[in-house]
């Protein structure tokens, strides 16, 4: 009889189950965050658990979040960028359970995915340094630091002199002041180079690193659009088409 019940309890120690997350001593579970819905395409969250002693580590199980994803087809299918960001704006907010769209991106991560408060359905205004950052008049800015930029992307001072990144004037070999090339605002530079009037009429507005962004259309009477593909109104008046876009961060927190 001993013998039977030392046997059954082996048994029932033998088929006790491994410890789980919360169980036993161990690394807790991570869980890694979706990247920013709306403003970059969405990638799969991480989720792993550590094993308990003497179990065999746990295998990392990818969730799929394709969030991202239906948000960029919708856009490609959308006539407005105006109806767009009004049907999916509470869409957003609700699912992610943010404040704001600006708050579900880490500071640049949307960068890499055009910018921060916009997707790539309508591309940049040609820039001297790349991201189309503008001043409150449409004069090129350095994306990064928010210094003004000529047209040639050097650093100039308030008086259009190009300087180095601390302000110290830019010289040639002998040390003679290297001459001011032109600063000229993005969208008319733009409508230059591609032959039509420049207009800046509407805008909208995204909280981005904890400032409000302003982003603009540069507008014309075109019919496709910088990247080729037909031109929408978006937020243009009378007529007019987005041909690109650039963005004017202000100093408003959000």
């Amino acid at each position: 009889m001993t013998g039977g019940r030392d046997a059954a309890a082996r048994g029932a120690a033998g088929a006790s189950a491994p410890a789980g997350v919360g169980d036993s001593p161990g690394t807790p579970a991570r869980v890694s965050a979706p990247a920013g819905v709306g403003d970059s395409p969405g990638t799969s969250a991480r989720v792993s658990a550590s094993a308990g002693v003497g179990d065999s580590p746990a295998t990392p199980t990818r969730v799929s979040v394709p969030a991202g994803a239906r948000l960029a087809d919708a856009v490609a299918q959308a006539s407005s960028r105006r109806g767009f960001l009004a049907r999916v704006g509470a869409a957003v907010m609700g699912v992610a359970g943010a404040r704001t769209v600006g708050s579900l991106v880490a500071p640049g991560e949307a960068e890499a995915y055009h910018f921060c408060g916009h997707i790539y359905t309508t591309d940049s205004c040609p820039h001297p340094t790349g991201l189309p950052r503008i001043d409150a008049k449409g004069f090129p800015l350095y994306a990064k630091t928010g210094q003004p930029v000529d047209d040639l992307g050097r650093f100039v001072d308030a008086a259009g002199a190009p300087v180095d990144e601390d302000g110290a004037p830019l010289t040639d070999a002998d040390g003679t002041p290297l001459p001011r090339a032109t600063r000229t605002r993005v969208c008319e530079a733009t409508a230059d180079e591609h032959d039509f009037t420049p207009h800046i009429d509407g805008a909208w507005y995204r909280c981005c690193g904890g400032r409000v962004r302003k982003l603009v259309d540069c507008c014309g009477y075109v019919k496709k659009r910088i990247n080729g593909d037909k031109a929408l109104t978006g937020y243009c008046y009378r007529g007019r088409k987005v041909f690109c876009v650039m963005y004017y961060d202000t100093k408003v927190k959000c």
